[in-house]
């Protein structure tokens, strides 16, 4: 099979729903910013120190997520094609939240603002965690042009929100287990 098909020379591509729309397309931007960000969790689990199972089946679950949550997204509402696509799990959100929940635990009180860095893939995760914001608002965007809030999009957004606060505490975990303490943002 070729990766490559000759489609999209023209500046347009397929929806999964089958329509062809330009490729600047607020759907396929939407869709096109979880690529970016699935290609950031996976930066993150190829960083990671050893002994961090934990985390990669964090992150692999989230990969799996994100893929699903991009099918929505490449997929018209109410089209035939949205009947072949899986929902995303309905505790997808809440395993975030108990997850984000055990590696606080671990973690000294936040009682000021913190810069991104430290460890390389630390900094990686704050990096993907801006990513994450920025599919958060493309969803918001797609949303609102397609009045589109229930359903598989609402639980989306949903997921992007946690999935970032889960990026952040990440991030935070990793400096500790590495020995680096946060850096502490000076007005």
């Amino acid at each position: 099979m070729k990766v490559y098909t000759g489609g999209g020379d023209k500046g347009k591509t397929s929806l999964f729903s089958g329509e062809r729309v330009p490729k600047h397309h607020v759907r396929i931007e939407a869709y096109g910013d979880l690529d970016e960000l699935n290609s950031f969790l996976g930066v993150l689990a190829a960083l990671l120190p050893d002994g961090e199972q934990a985390v990669r089946g964090d992150l692999a679950g989230m990969q799996s997520a994100l893929f699903l949550a991009g099918a929505w997204l490449a997929t018209t509402p109410g089209s035939s094609a949205s009947a072949h696509l899986a929902p995303l799990p309905v505790a997808a959100a809440k395993d975030i939240e108990q997850r984000i929940d055990a590696l606080s635990e671990t973690l000294p009180e936040l009682r000021a603002f913190i810069l991104p860095g430290g460890q390389p893939v630390a900094a990686w995760a704050h990096v993907g965690r801006t990513v994450c914001r920025r599919c958060e608002r493309r969803l918001t965007q797609l949303i609102e042009s397609t009045d589109g809030g229930e359903g598989e999009l609402a639980a989306i957004q949903v997921y992007l929100n946690r999935l970032s606060d889960y990026l952040f505490v990440l991030a935070r975990y990793l400096n500790r287990v590495l020995g680096t303490a946060d850096t502490i943002w000076q007005k």
